[in-house]
């Protein structure tokens, strides 16, 4: 019996369509999984797209994966907005940083649109780790002669708690993270009026950053102080610029890049990683997943990976066991910043630590979905470094790294291309 030439072509590219739309899939749903965040559950919604075809991304003959082509620089699309549209009022809102640098600047936005459109005064706000009387000032982690420049003539800053507020004229107001002008007319500015001062605590409904389809007159005011006025503090800039140029150093093998991959045991154990049956998807990945989806995805065993978790533990041994140059901060960290940084009670110092290295890393590869995943990307946008990488078990032998870039690129659909252009 003859064989049609058509058919066996015909299955092979029917084959073939399988296979990448289930990678799509996986990759889609990466974060469309309900997270616990404080003050609300969430979830990120991922769209794919194909990059290749806009030549923004290539194979390194040396070290495999990707090559650092990113070249996708973007200047703020936003006008600074002038103080003199707003009428002046004589109240404070106050607020604290809470729950790490991936929260920060979604805080830090949601409070300067807040007091840029009731005219008030914003107080420089504290800083609060997750444990109880984790508490530290915001010049121990930022700068603040830059924030206060940042935001001169977009709204009022006060370095200090101002003595004339106290407990019986303050109010506090919870507030969606992405607050809305219409949020703020009808739930926030009647408390304003009656208390004179707020102090405003946001609950984060879901960790969705893609971009909103309207724009509002609140755009330019949050872009600008999500992406331009949060700076490190000195020291600790030169801590992460000291372990970036580190890395490499130690990359020199592999084209001089790094992958820095957020991985946490802790986080990994609460979430327990589960496959779910009908459409793969996963939540998070382990150590031995992401060695062979970096392996599968074509990257060189020399290649350095940086992991967010601090100390190494036996259950990264698998991705050793691959990539011999895999570091966490034990190893990478001056030493003589240790003490101060890495040793101290907290872990405040080591997420931001984290959350500027992944910023700043050739290619990043969340292990775990959530809102450090999602303001990591929008800072790589923002700085044109579009290569982060969703993970999925590939079932084959390998495929092209290109194919697992995150949604959030391929359609363009961060907040951050609201902001950049």
């Amino acid at each position: 019996m003859g064989v049609d030439l058509r058919q066996v072509v015909a299955g092979i590219l029917t084959i073939t369509m399988f296979v990448m739309l289930g990678n799509m899939i996986k990759r889609d749903h990466f974060d469309s999984v309900e997270e616990k965040l404080p003050g609300g559950g969430g979830n990120v919604n991922l769209d794919g797209s194909e990059l290749e075809e806009h030549g923004l991304i290539s194979h390194s003959k040396k070290s495999g994966g990707l090559s650092m082509e990113d070249g996708h620089y973007l200047k703020p699309c936003w006008d600074k907005p002038n103080l003199d549209d707003v009428e002046s009022t004589e109240g404070f809102v106050t607020f604290s940083l809470t729950n790490g640098p991936e929260y920060h600047v979604s805080q830090i936005a949601d409070a300067v649109v807040v007091a840029r459109y009731l005219g008030a005064t914003l107080v420089l706000p504290d800083i609060r780790g997750t444990n109880p009387g984790d508490e530290r000032n915001f010049g121990d982690i930022y700068d603040v002669e830059n924030f206060v420049k940042s935001l001169d003539g977009v709204v009022k800053v006060a370095k200090d708690q101002p003595s004339e507020i106290s407990t019986r004229n303050i109010a506090v107001v919870k507030v969606p993270n992405r607050v809305t002008e219409d949020y703020i007319v009808e739930h926030v500015e009647p408390v304003y009026k009656q208390k004179g001062n707020i102090r405003l605590v946001t609950y984060f409904p879901s960790v969705n950053m893609r971009k909103s389809v309207k724009t509002s007159s609140t755009s330019s005011v949050a872009c600008l102080a999500m992406f331009g006025s949060l700076q490190l503090q000195q020291e600790i800039q030169e801590v992460v610029d000291s372990m970036v140029e580190r890395l490499r150093t130690l990359s020199r093998k592999s084209d001089g890049q790094f992958i820095a991959v957020d991985l946490r045991v802790d986080m990994l154990e609460k979430k327990g990683c589960h496959e779910n049956g009908d459409t793969g998807r996963k939540t998070c990945y382990s150590a031995q997943e992401l060695a062979e989806f970096l392996k599968k995805t074509g990257f060189n065993k020399d290649t350095p990976v940086y992991l967010t978790e601090s100390r190494w533990q036996s259950s990264l041994d698998a991705l050793k066991d691959l990539f011999p140059k895999t570091y966490t901060k034990e190893s990478i960290m001056p030493a003589d910043k240790k003490a101060t940084f890495l040793d101290s009670e907290g872990s405040e110092y080591e997420r931001v630590i984290d959350f500027y290295v992944c910023s700043q890393s050739d290619v990043f590869v969340p292990a775990i979905s959530g809102l450090f995943y999602s303001n990591v990307v929008g800072k790589r946008i923002a700085a044109g470094r579009i290569q982060t990488l969703v993970p999925a078990n590939i079932r084959g032998s390998s495929a092209s790294a290109s194919d697992f870039i995150t949604p959030y690129v391929t359609k363009k659909n961060h907040l951050a291309y609201s902001c950049f252009c």
